[in-house]
């Protein structure tokens, strides 16, 4: 009993020591802050973004999951960026539809025959 009441207040000390040692940092000054975790790949703020930029993108993790303010960024963007495509498209498909009724509208005057072209 005595030898396990030993081992016990050993196990004690050697914790508190080494506890110690790394609060307050030994015969150097305590451990450094570490800079908190940023997201390094952030998607390119002078381009469009593309199937690489979000394939190579990954969050820095956080203590319950990533950054929601990393997240909130890249998604805010890559949500700009999809209405911004989806109105250019919208204005193409809109510009396509008036070209071919203007082709057909001159494809139908081409083949319909001129009432000038009787009277000769």
């Amino acid at each position: 009993m005595v030898m396990f009441l030993f081992l016990v207040v050993a196990l004690a000390v050697v914790v508190a020591a080494v506890t110690l040692a790394v609060v307050s940092g030994g015969d150097s000054a305590p451990l450094p802050e570490a800079a908190p975790e940023r997201l390094q790949d952030s998607l390119p703020p002078d381009r469009p973004v593309n199937r690489a930029d979000i394939d190579s993108l990954r969050f820095p993790l956080a203590a319950r999951g990533y950054r929601m303010a990393d997240v909130d960024d890249a998604l805010g963007r890559l949500g700009a960026e999809l209405a911004e495509r989806d109105a250019r498209i919208a204005d193409l498909e809109s510009a396509l539809a008036g070209a071919r009724a203007a082709a057909a509208h001159v494809a139908m005057d081409k083949a319909a025959p001129h009432p000038e072209d009787d009277q000769r």
